[in-house]
C-alpha cells in the first residue's frame, strides 16, 4: 500500500540519504586508494581485493537480508544496517595493512549490501505507479551523488588539513543520526502471516527465478556493476599512473561519476515512466558504451576526462537503478520484491562487483593499467544484447503530464 503524499516525500528523503551514506561507506575508500596505497604498501592487486571483498560481501547479504526484509519487515533491516556500517566506517581508519582492511570493508559489505533491497522495495511501496521510476530514481541518485560527487571533491580539500584515517571517522555521526530517522519515519510493514514468516528462503529464490525477467535482469546486473566497480576503483590511479594528473585534477574528473551518474538515475528512470522500462534500457546502454569507447580514446584533457567519464556514467548508473528497482520489482509479487532485488544486486555484486575489479587489478600489474577500460567496454556490449531480452513491465500512459509529476500544464 502506497503512503500518503506527505508520507511518499518524507520516506524518499530520509531513504535517499540513507542510500547516500552508503555510497560515502562503499567509495570514499575509492578516492583515498592513492594515500592509503602508498602508506600500507599496497599495489594495484590488493586495491582490486579490497574492492572486490566488499562487492561479494555486499552480494551475499543482499541476498540473504533481502529475503528477511520480505519476511519480518523493511524497517528493522534498514536500521539495523544503518548502525552497522555507520560504526564500520570509521574502523576503516584503524586499519594498519592489507588484512585488517579486507576484515573492515568484509563487514561493511554485509551492512551495506542488507541495506540496498530493503530500501529499494520500502520506496516502491511508499510510491504509486506512476511515480516508481522518478521515486526510486530520485532514492537511488545519492549513492554516487554523495560517495562519488561530493566525496572526490570532500576529500582532496580534507587530506590537506587531515591525515587519512580521521576522514573515515567524520561519517560516523550522520550515519547514526539517519538510523534515528529511518525509525522514526518508516512506517513498519504490515505484519506477516505465520506461514509467510517461516517460509523457506529457497522456496522464495526458487520461485523468484522462475521469472524469465529476473534471470536477465541477473545477467545484466552484472554488466553493469562491472563498468560502476572497475571504473570507480581504478579511475584515480588511471588518471594519476597513466595519463600524469595532478591529484587535484584527478579528483575534479573522479566527481564526474558521481555527478553524471547521479543525473542519469534521476532522469532516464523518470522518463521510463513515460516511454517504458525497456526502450529506456536499451538507449542507456548504447550511450555507456560509446561513452566508453570515447574516454578511453582521451588523453590528459580534465574537461574532456570529465566529460566522457560523466557520460559513461549518466547511461550506466540509470540501467542499475531500472534493474533493481522498477523492472525487477514490477516483475513479481508484492511479498518478494525485496528477495527479487536482492538476488539481482547479488547476482551483480558477486561477479561483476566481486570478480571484474580482481580480474581489472591483475591485468592492471600484468599488462599496464593503460589497458582497464577494455573490461567495461565488453561489459557493456553484452548488456545491450540482454536488454533486447527484457519483458516491458509498465505500460507507459498517454504522453499528458499533470501536476502530479510536478510538469504544470499549459
Amino acid at each position: 500500500m502506497t503512503a500518503t503524499r506527505a508520507g511518499e516525500i518524507k520516506i524518499v528523503v530520509v531513504l535517499a540519504l540513507g542510500f547516500g551514506l552508503v555510497g560515502v561507506d562503499r567509495f570514499l575508500i575509492s578516492t583515498l586508494f592513492p594515500v592509503i596505497a602508498r602508506d600500507l604498501h599496497l599495489d594495484y592487486g590488493d586495491i582490486g581485493t579490497i574492492t572486490g571483498v566488499l562487492a561479494i560481501a555486499w552480494g551475499l547479504a543482499a541476498l540473504l537480508m533481502g529475503n528477511l526484509a520480505d519476511r519480518i519487515g523493511r524497517r528493522r533491516v534498514l536500521v539495523g544496517s544503518l548502525i552497522l556500517f555507520s560504526l564500520l566506517i570509521g574502523a576503516s581508519g584503524l586499519a594498519t595493512g592489507l588484512m585488517g582492511l579486507l576484515f573492515v570493508r568484509v563487514f561493511m559489505g554485509v551492512a551495506d549490501g542488507a541495506f540496498t533491497p530493503a530500501s529499494i522495495s520500502a520506496t516502491i511501496e511508499a510510491s504509486p505507479a506512476e511515480r516508481h521510476g522518478r521515486n526510486i530514481g530520485m532514492q537511488q541518485m545519492t549513492l554516487t551523488l554523495f560517495g562519488l560527487g561530493f566525496c572526490p571533491l570532500l576529500v582532496g580539500e580534507l587530506l590537506h588539513l587531515l591525515n587519512w584515517r580521521w576522514v573515515f571517522a567524520i561519517f560516523i555521526i550522520p550515519g547514526l543520526l539517519l538510523a534515528w530517522a529511518t525509525w522514526r519515519l518508516v512506517p513498519t510493514t504490515a505484519v506477516a502471516a505465520v506461514e509467510d514468516v517461516l517460509r523457506s528462503p529457497l522456496h522464495d529464490w526458487q520461485a523468484v527465478l522462475g521469472y524469465r525477467n529476473i534471470r536477465v535482469l541477473m545477467a545484466c546486473m552484472l554488466c553493469w556493476l562491472t563498468c560502476l566497480v572497475t571504473t570507480s576503483a581504478f579511475m584515480p590511479s588511471y588518471l594519476l599512473d597513466h595519463l600524469k594528473l595532478s591529484f587535484g585534477a584527478m579528483g575534479m574528473v573522479m566527481s564526474a561519476i558521481g555527478f553524471g551518474a547521479a543525473a542519469g538515475t534521476l532522469f532516464l528512470p523518470w522518463l521510463s515512466d513515460f516511454f517504458g522500462r525497456t526502450t529506456i534500457m536499451l538507449f542507456a546502454a548504447l550511450g555507456a558504451g560509446l561513452s566508453l569507447a570515447w574516454l578511453n580514446s582521451l588523453g590528459a584533457v580534465p574537461i574532456k576526462l570529465f566529460a566522457a567519464l560523466f557520460a559513461v556514467h549518466f547511461f550506466n548508473n540509470a540501467l542499475i537503478t531500472l534493474t533493481v528497482g522498477p523492472v525487477c520489482s514490477e516483475t513479481v509479487p508484492s511479498k518478494l520484491m525485496a528477495t527479487a532485488s536482492g538476488m539481482v544486486i547479488a547476482a551483480g555484486e558477486l561477479f561483476g562487483g566481486g570478480l571484474a575489479p580482481i580480474v581489472a587489478g591483475e591485468v592492471a600489474d600484468n599488462f599496464g593499467i593503460a589497458h582497464l577500460l577494455w573490461l567495461p567496454m565488453a561489459a557493456m556490449g553484452l548488456g545491450f544484447i540482454l536488454c533486447m531480452l527484457v519483458r516491458e513491465t509498465h505500460t507507459p500512459p498517454p504522453l499528458t503530464v499533470d501536476r502530479e509529476l510536478w510538469i504544470p500544464l499549459p
